[in-house]
């Protein structure tokens, strides 16, 4: 594995024990109706049972436990509409600082509602990657808080991989663990966590075909920009980052892309089977592994890790409906 990359394995050993007791540790089931499904036994990871519903509470909560007393007191920034903004408000909350959350003004009422919930101060701006990095920008200027990017941020990357920490800890015999990627600070803390727990092991990205710059960026060798996404996979729609593309590119073994059908298909398959409930960003990942692709190119994998990243749904706007 190449590197120097923005962390190492024992960032996230520390990570891991900095945010002991604030998240949760959350279950690995295993599914018989997907094992045969897949061809080989699976073990999901269920970070849609996390605090916040995401794996994002790892990272935020990580970030801001590192800061000292005076940065911290002058609170937190960041700009996102997702789970990264419900995360780094509570985690914020949890400290007794400030959290202030640049979202755009479109964002639904519902998400502007659970980072309100959380404790964060909504600032609006418009729908624009440079609006919301110019009111961010603003706002720390303004404030003296520190900026927490949703991904491209060594303590961010360093918390997300604790879930894969946690999951090889409980089954260690896996040949290899699989992770969503968006802007790649999951899947990136996952690389270093897994490769460093267990040297060796396999590494696999998934991702949506209709935004799939991590697998054009492996294929090429250069970081590719995210072309206009339109996927059901909400999560998984942004660029990798400065940070995170090296780890995708030196320490990820492949990326395999999934279609929106079978997006779809597994998203209420997986509910209808094992009863929990999962967004279609975590969906990917298993659909990966389902898939002709995987499965003719992998067949020595029997013992595959999946990240479930989340399970925040709108349950009035489900992708079947």
């Amino acid at each position: 594995m190449a590197g120097p990359f923005a962390i190492a394995y024992e960032d996230v050993l520390t990570a891991a024990e900095r945010i002991r007791g604030r998240v949760h540790r959350t279950p690995v089931v295993t599914s018989q109706t997907f094992d045969t499904l897949a061809g080989r036994r699976l073990f999901f990871k269920c970070e849609n049972l996390q605090r916040v519903g995401a794996f994002k509470f790892r990272g935020a909560s990580n970030a801001v436990a590192r800061l000292d007393a005076t940065r911290a007191a002058r609170g937190v920034v960041t700009h996102s509409s997702g789970n990264h903004a419900q995360a780094l408000a509570l985690a914020a909350r949890e400290r007794g600082i400030p959290a202030f959350i640049v979202m755009p003004r479109t964002a639904p009422a519902v998400k502007r509602n659970a980072v309100a919930g959380y404790g964060g101060q909504i600032i609006l701006c418009e729908p624009t990657l440079a609006d919301r990095e110019a009111t961010a920008a603003r706002i720390c200027a303004e404030t003296g808080a520190t900026l927490i990017p949703p991904y491209d941020h060594p303590d961010v990357m360093a918390g997300q991989g604790t879930a894969a920490l946690e999951l090889l800890e409980e089954v260690p015999d896996l040949d290899a663990v699989m992770a969503p990627v968006g802007g790649g600070g999951l899947i990136s803390g996952v690389a270093i966590a897994a490769r460093g727990f267990r040297p060796g092991i396999a590494v696999y990205g998934a991702e949506p075909a209709a935004a799939d710059d991590a697998a054009r960026g492996k294929a090429t060798g250069v970081r590719q920009d995210q072309a206009p996404p339109k996927t059901v996979a909400d999560g998984l729609m942004t660029t990798l980052g400065a940070l995170t593309w090296p780890v995708v590119r030196d320490a990820v073994d492949a990326i395999y892309t999934v279609d929106e059908a079978a997006i779809i298909d597994t998203t209420k398959r997986f509910w209808e089977r094992t009863k929990l409930v999962i967004e279609p960003s975590s969906a990917v990942p298993v659909a990966a592994a389902l898939g002709e692709a995987f499965r003719a190119a992998r067949p020595e994998i029997r013992r595959l890790g999946i990240i479930l990243s989340g399970g925040n749904v709108d349950l009035d706007h489900l992708p079947w409906r």
